[in-house]
């Protein structure tokens, strides 16, 4: 005996699929459109429908766009001499959202994982390497996330364009606004005191 009808049982699995739904989340939002109106669920399918099809990525930098170029390529007033190189199109939004960063970026599209069979011809590098070549970029900042294939990845970009005439950084690392020194990791500390600035 089905005590779930196969078409709910199926959108529940879907969700399911989702980062960070559990099964109950995954419960909750099917039964959630199916109390609500139909209009809701058609109007969620239709996004979901389109969302692929009407998305492209930049021809220059990589990131998510509706057109050859994304928002960013496209605005008038960005720094064309830095260049910010992230993991993924969601790091440009976090970035953006600080109003710090008026440079440009280039979306690798993941990181280097053995694990999981992505190396480095699988992201984005050759085509960093060559918006290098035309001389306008002087600084490139290595923004991918501190993680294990966050750090292997921003060294082979490093050894990679060892030869570039284009100054190399990195985004700094400690302590966050509002964290107290006893909770913090070692790697944490450690790269904290090594980063620390005048005061």
């Amino acid at each position: 005996m089905r005590l779930i009808p196969e078409p709910v049982e199926h959108l529940i699995t879907e969700f399911g699929k989702l980062p960070s739904i559990g099964p109950r989340t995954a419960e909750r939002l099917t039964f959630y459109l199916l109390k609500g109106d139909p209009t809701g669920s058609n109007a969620l399918a239709e996004a979901l429908a389109g969302l692929h099809k009407d998305l492209t990525r930049c021809e220059v930098c990589r990131n998510l766009a509706t057109s050859s170029l994304c928002a960013v390529c496209a605005a008038p007033g960005r720094d064309h001499s830095l260049i910010a190189v992230v993991e993924e199109p969601l790091d440009v939004v976090a970035i953006e959202k600080t109003g710090q960063f008026r440079g440009l970026y280039h979306v690798l599209g993941g990181t280097i994982s053995p694990i999981d069979g992505i190396g480095p011809e699988q992201l984005e590098i050759d085509s960093l390497t060559k918006r290098l070549k035309n001389g306008e970029v002087e600084e490139l900042i290595l923004a991918t996330n501190p993680s294990t294939e966050g750090e292997a990845t921003a060294l082979y970009i490093r050894k990679a364009l060892g030869d570039q005439p284009v100054n190399i950084t990195r985004l700094a690392r400690g302590l966050p606004m509002g964290g107290d020194l006893e909770y913090a990791d070692q790697i944490t500390l450690g790269r904290a005191l090594q980063g620390r600035q005048a005061f």
